[in-house]
């Protein structure tokens, strides 16, 4: 049998034999017909079997990721006590990231911005940017709205024995904070503490400066940016091979820590949020990118790695490196995809903030308390400031639901019910947010009129290549 047919085979038994499990696990959990566990999880390996040969043949980096997703499921759930001790591979995978932020992104918008000397530019993609981040994110808090009173989740809910608060409530910010917290007061500072926007905003403002200088000083700096962003790119290319070691550590930990038992009790919670996310993904940034007339196939393609990085890691920022060089990949000019992705990692989490509005109105309806649509818009408009530059790293979005909590005077034990499955509902809104910024990079680009102008750089044309 030639290779691509057996791929093809290999891959339809994987979707065959998941969506069986999937279907009888909601068939035994939503009637009285008793299905046997050992038969799901059978079904279950059998497909990780089938995706394991798949990727044998494949061998794609993403393919691999996934492949470490569901190692590390199996791990969690057949040793769950040594799957603990796994959340050392994703760790150090985390750091690893950490360490490419920074200098990736300084050396980008340095050769973008002071090697093109187009000022213009940088202001007019900063206002197009942001009225696309303020619309985007709007639908998206509205359509978490709309999900959760529609399902009702909360309605019901048991509260627990013990209601000590294990999240600390975040302080109310003002607006003036937020401003604030954009500008760096020292960019050492800013990239230990992993703040992207104020890294974006320093490499802007050096940029600018550096093209405003004579030539035969601003060349030297330029060739070291050019250099330095290259071998960024390479580290991120040797960084990436330990992503599926990295993955699978961060899936055994979780459900080696969580099991799926904690599914049960929540599943009208996780399944409003899924769906809500697929609605997102369907009627906003779908039309999005038709009417941006830009090549699915091709955009699907680009993004799988990155988006699959953010659902097994739930960390923004261990997708960003991988994020960038895709983007460029695609076409995007490297100008435009180093200043849009980074902001949009502070200015438009679509899945956090779909996912904020149907948690805050999820914590009113465990406590029994009825909110008119008046006082839903005030919290939803509230969380459209609250959630602007937030780090994109695991749990950031909670201490902010618990800050907004505290403003409206509700009760704080509902979001310990939620803190139980928090990570499993951080997944897909951060696999969202990466997915979000990706398609904001394109669609500005094509805004510009520079999308697929540019040919890549060969740096980067290798390290998506592998």
């Amino acid at each position: 049998m030639k290779r691509p047919r057996l791929q093809r085979l290999l891959l339809l038994a994987f979707l065959f034999l998941a969506g069986l499990t999937a279907i009888l696990l909601a068939v035994g959990y939503y009637t009285y017909l008793g299905i046997h566990p050992g038969l799901l999880l059978n079904l279950w390996r059998a497909a990780t079997i089938a995706f394991i040969g798949y990727a044998c043949l494949r061998r794609s980096l993403t393919s691999w990721i996934v492949v470490g997703m569901l190692v590390g499921m199996e791990i969690g759930h057949d040793w769950p006590h040594a799957a603990v001790n796994l959340q050392i591979l994703s760790s150090i995978f985390l750091r690893l990231i950490k360490t490419i932020v920074a200098p990736l992104i300084f050396a980008t918008l340095v050769v973008g911005i002071a090697g093109h000397s187009n000022l213009k530019q940088v202001g007019r993609m900063g206002i197009k940017a942001l009225v696309y981040f303020e619309v985007i994110t709007t639908l998206a808090l509205f359509i978490g709205l709309a999900a959760i009173n529609l399902s009702q989740a909360g309605v019901g809910v048991p509260r627990p024995a013990n209601t000590t608060t294990a999240v600390a409530p975040a302080r109310p910010e003002k607006a003036s904070d937020i401003i604030l917290r954009v500008f760096p007061e020292n960019v050492a500072k800013s990239v230990a503490e992993g703040q992207v926007l104020q890294v974006v905003v320093f490499s802007i403002i050096f940029a600018i400066a550096l093209a405003l200088i004579a030539e035969e000083k601003r060349r030297p700096m330029l060739a070291f940016c050019e250099s330095l962003a290259a071998v960024m790119f390479k580290f991120t290319n040797i960084v990436m091979w330990f992503a599926p070691l990295g993955v699978a550590g961060a899936m055994a930990y979780t459900v080696g820590t969580m099991g799926f038992e904690v599914l049960t009790p929540l599943a009208k919670l996780l399944a409003t949020l899924y769906a809500a996310l697929i609605v997102f993904l369907l009627f906003v940034l779908l039309p999005v990118a038709l009417i941006a007339r830009l090549p699915l196939k091709r955009f699907i393609k680009a993004v799988a790695e990155p988006v699959s990085i953010a659902f097994s890691t739930a960390s923004s920022e261990a997708a960003l490196p991988r994020a960038m060089e895709s983007m460029e990949a695609f076409g995007a000019p490297r100008q435009i995809v180093a200043f849009v992705l980074p902001a949009g990692y502070s200015f438009n989490l679509d899945g956090s903030t779909l996912y904020l509005s149907l948690a805050s109105i999820f914590v009113a309806q465990a406590a029994g308390i009825h909110l008119s649509f008046t006082q839903q818009v005030v919290i939803v408009l509230t969380l459209m400031l609250t959630s602007k530059g937030v780090a994109g790293v695991p749990r950031a979005m909670l201490v902010i639901l618990m800050g907004t909590v505290a403003s409206f005077d509700l009760p704080s034990w509902p979001v310990l019910i939620i803190f139980g499955i928090d990570q499993l509902m951080d997944m897909p809104r951060t696999a969202t947010n990466v997915l979000g910024n990706c398609l904001a990079t394109a669609v500005i680009a094509r805004w510009e009129g520079q999308l697929s102008k540019e040919a890549p750089s060969d740096t980067v044309l290798d390290a998506v290549a592998h």
